[in-house]
């Protein structure tokens, strides 16, 4: 860092101009909540300031103290040194305006799911409030779990997965939002800790990066844990156990919805009968894929 930044940065707006600039000069790679330098700095500056995220303006020609600007400055440069998610850096994610505790522990939270659980899954849930069973697959820090438990008021969410660090973190999340008694964590392989019962809504973000991709990850990605991408030669060797199993754990007019990012292809090649409906959401990239009870057991 040089010497004259702890000096001349003065204002808001001038720790922005320098966080984009030193973000840029170092090709950092987005995709962990924001998708642009200009975002990921306002971010940090924010969070370092103790600001409220979406409150910019009023602040931007405010003048930093220098503990401040020694404080906002450190975050930069761990960005650009260690090339850490910035969701890593400041131990939280937000998703949908819902704010959750993350740590190397679990993939910071990003699916676009969330944006689908925020209508109840409309059209395809007639009604949130009659769902009663909601299963979320690979949990991670919960945020799937959570969103589908304050989606769907009624209904008691099972959340699974095989890391006991990951529920760790999840259980943290739960117990923040105070949903101890309708969400319950397993630890186990996919279905296995489960016992057999009909789900009128199983939500899934697995692991589905192929082989390939995940030899050519950027290094920000490279810090989330490995089992929590990985998803095989192909991307598709938990996708298909799940979709085996997932009919004796749907109900009759259950759906699974799926996310598999950027491995339509890998998917559609894996299972060619197998026609779902791909559920559009703002988010750039892949849409979510939905498959019902019965064309799963089919």
């Amino acid at each position: 860092m040089h010497a004259s930044a702890q000096t001349d940065l003065l204002t808001v707006r001038d720790l922005l101009r320098y966080a984009v600039s030193r973000f840029n000069q170092a090709r950092l790679h987005f995709g962990h909540g924001s998708d642009n330098a200009w975002d990921e700095a306002v971010y940090l500056t924010l969070h370092a300031l103790h600001l409220p995220p979406d409150t910019l303006d009023p602040f931007l020609d405010a003048r930093v103290l220098p503990t401040e600007r020694e404080r906002v400055l450190g975050l930069i440069e761990r960005r650009v040194a260690e090339r850490v998610p910035a969701a890593y850096l400041t131990q939280e994610a937000w998703l949908r305006g819902h704010r959750f505790y993350v740590d190397a522990r679990v993939i910071v939270p990003r699916s676009p799911i969330a944006e689908l659980l925020e209508t109840g899954l409309s059209p395809w849930v007639a009604d949130p409030m009659a769902v009663q069973a909601v299963l979320d697959m690979c949990t991670g820090s919960g945020c799937l779990a959570i969103l589908a438990a304050l989606a769907f008021p009624q209904a008691q969410v099972d959340a699974v997965d095989l890391s006991a660090d990951a529920l760790a973190v999840a259980r943290r999340n739960v117990q923040e939002y105070g949903l101890q008694d309708r969400l319950r964590l397993h630890q186990g392989n996919l279905f296995q800790p489960l016992p057999e019962r009909p789900y009128q809504v199983i939500v899934c973000n697995p692991p589905y990066v192929n082989q390939a991709s995940m030899q050519a990850l950027p290094r920000e990605y490279r810090h989330e844990p490995a089992m929590a991408l990985a998803g095989g030669a192909d991307g598709m060797d938990l996708v298909r156990e799940i979709l085996r199993a997932a009919p004796r754990y749907l109900s009759e007019d259950g759906v699974l919805v799926l996310e598999i990012g950027h491995e339509h292809e890998h998917f559609s090649r894996a299972f060619p009968a197998l026609e779902p409906v791909w559920l559009e959401t703002q988010a750039q990239g892949e849409p979510i894929l939905l498959l019902t009870r019965e064309q799963l057991a089919s």
